[in-house]
């Protein structure tokens, strides 16, 4: 039976595991294996590494880095940053990672997914879209590399595009609500997911698991990721690696997909 997933989603610039604001200011919150360890202990769902520096500084993957990602961690395991070529993508997951994720690559050449998919198959291809709510308009803007470059075409538009074009995934990304730990943007969750067929993760604003809940009950079974609420505790944001006990999930799925 299909469930909900609960993903953490760890950051990584210069080696070290960071936490954004609104995709500014990342701040230093650990060693990622250190991390892997402790979400190994905690049985999570899956694993996203994200390198937010990799696209930006326009360098290819870390494949040591991924390479100790990988042997560490005992869940499902997706990476992204830097994947420009099929290589790269097959090479990652001969490491042992499960899935690829792509995103100003893919916006840049769309073909690139379809290319990933046949190499490694559709199930291991993730598209991830940064986006942000214009001041005018439905639609919700697109944006890559760090939220600093605004790309072609409107949300709508580029998930037909990749789903069309092989991806097995999406993971929708709000960039206002990176880090702000004040819950989903339950709506765009809820398009999204009316105008796909493809599995969807939402990812941004989750500051509690009443927020994973509300996400679920919204939208079903859907992937609910977090940052923030799973390296941070109370108020002051103290750094405490965490991830709800096997209750805890159960509590939420079942209580929130009943409604």
């Amino acid at each position: 039976m299909l469930r909900p997933r609960i993903i953490p989603c760890l950051l990584v610039s210069d080696g070290g595991l960071v936490k954004t604001q609104r995709f500014k200011e990342p701040k230093y919150v650990g060693d990622p294996i250190n991390a892997v360890k402790i979400f190994n202990e905690k049985e999570a769902d899956e694993l996203v590494v994200l390198d937010i520096d990799a696209s930006a500084q326009r360098r290819e993957p870390d494949f040591t880095m991924i390479g100790h990602l990988a042997v560490e961690c005992r869940m499902p395991l997706c990476y992204g940053g830097g994947i420009t070529t099929r290589e790269q993508a097959k090479r990652i997951i001969g490491l042992g990672v499960e899935k690829v994720a792509i995103s100003a690559a893919a916006i840049d050449d769309p073909g690139l997914v379809s290319q990933i998919a046949d190499e490694v198959g559709s199930q291991s291809v993730v598209v991830v879209l940064d986006v942000r709510k214009p001041m005018f308009g439905k639609d919700f803007d697109v944006y890559t590399h760090n939220g600093s470059r605004k790309a072609r075409g409107g949300l709508a538009s580029l998930v037909a595009e990749f789903e069309s074009r092989g991806a097995g995934e999406l993971v929708i990304n709000s960039i206002d609500r990176d880090g702000m730990m004040k819950g989903y943007d339950l709506d765009l969750a809820e398009r999204i997911r009316s105008t796909t067929r493809l599995p969807v993760t939402i990812l941004g604003g989750a500051g509690s698991l009443d927020d994973i809940g509300a996400l679920i009950g919204r939208c079903g079974i859907i992937g609910a990721s977090a940052g923030s609420l799973f390296v941070f505790k109370g108020n002051y944001r103290a750094v405490l690696i965490n991830y709800p006990n096997p209750a805890q999930k159960d509590e939420i799925v079942l209580n929130n997909l009943a409604r």
